[in-house]
């Protein structure tokens, strides 16, 4: 799928997060946004070619379109397996993850780490771009340890450039491969929004994305002054409904009601019923919920009612339309 097809969801995107953005968060997202671009956790490519479960590890739901699907590895040869499965899987774009610092991720040599090897990446981006139609696009740091340069930075986007990215989401940090944990990774290392800037306006046909640091809808405008898109992260997770204006604001898309707490828990219930159906749990999509009612008072209550009701074995959607009602009593 040609990315043109994605109507520019790229604008504004919530990043993977291993542990947070699994199926039933990105379904809890499209109640509030319904243009943004939404990622999956990383799922290792050796992963989809020798796991049994590789049904679980990338299947979505429609409602979650446009979505893509990112993938950490090395092999060229099981990256571009991993495209094709995208393509026939119906993902709208498939995305190599050359940011994480992880020390779990090093050793299996990919991830950040990869930053020093832009040739090498290339022949990845080559062989995922030759196996299939989606777009490839690459999520990345600025640099990696002392190689932090904007030439360094430059040079490792024109190499993946040539070889078929059709975009780049560039977090604004470097990462240091030792010394710092991911989280340390995600808060120490100096932003330079800067750097993100001079690639756009040294690439103008690029499409570049700036990642980091974003907390609120003003900073994301701000930003798409000098960028292509943004993309936030722990902001989106800790923080859904700050972001219930998006598709009207930087979208310019009103056709939909501006998403509450009650609306986003009603609208989860056929998607629980279907999940729930299948002998999935319910917990597994109400712990996402945690943050969508927040700062009024009641709060806390609500969300330790929620959390009883919904960590029974037997619990089922009509855990969620008690718990939306007691928010429209409420105004909510």
């Amino acid at each position: 799928m040609p990315d043109s097809l994605l109507n520019g969801a790229y604008r504004f995107s919530v990043a993977p997060m291993m542990d947070y953005t699994d199926r039933h968060f990105r379904v809890l997202m499209r109640q509030i946004t319904r243009r943004s671009l939404l990622y999956t956790e990383m799922v290792v490519a050796q992963a989809l070619h020798y796991s049994e479960r590789r049904e679980r590890l990338i299947d979505f739901d429609p409602i979650e379109h446009p979505i893509a699907l990112q993938v950490g590895g090395d092999d060229p040869q099981l990256l571009a397996e991993a495209a094709r499965i995208a393509a026939d899987r119906g993902y709208d774009e498939i995305n190599l993850n050359v940011g994480c610092p992880s020390e779990k991720v090093q050793k299996g040599r990919f991830g950040a780490c990869l930053m020093a090897e832009p040739d090498h990446v290339a022949r990845c981006i080559s062989a995922m771009a030759a196996a299939s139609p989606l777009p490839v696009t690459v999520k990345h740091r600025i640099g990696i340890d002392e190689r932090d340069s904007y030439a360094e930075l430059l040079a490792f986007v024109d190499a993946v450039a040539a070889a078929g990215a059709q975009r780049f989401s560039v977090h604004a940090r470097k990462a240091w491969l030792e010394g710092l944990d991911p989280k340390q990774n995600r808060t120490i290392p100096p932003l330079r929004y800067e750097l993100v800037h001079q690639l756009k306006q040294d690439r103008p046909e690029l499409t570049i994305e700036l990642n980091g640091g974003l907390l609120d809808l003003a900073s994301c405008s701000e930003q798409l002054q000098q960028v292509d898109g943004v993309m936030v992260g722990r902001a989106a997770y800790d923080h859904p409904l700050r972001w219930a204006t998006v598709d009207r604001d930087l979208f310019n898309d009103s056709s939909q009601p501006m998403a509450s707490a009650s609306t986003v828990v009603r609208g989860l219930i056929p998607y629980a019923e279907r999940w729930c159906n299948g002998g999935g749990r319910l917990w597994a999509i109400a712990r996402h919920l945690v943050q969508v009612v927040e700062g009024v008072s009641g709060a806390r209550h609500w969300r330790r009612d929620l959390g009883q009701a919904a960590g029974a074995r037997d619990a089922g959607p009509e855990v969620f339309e008690r718990a939306a009602a007691q928010l429209e009593e409420r105004g909510l």
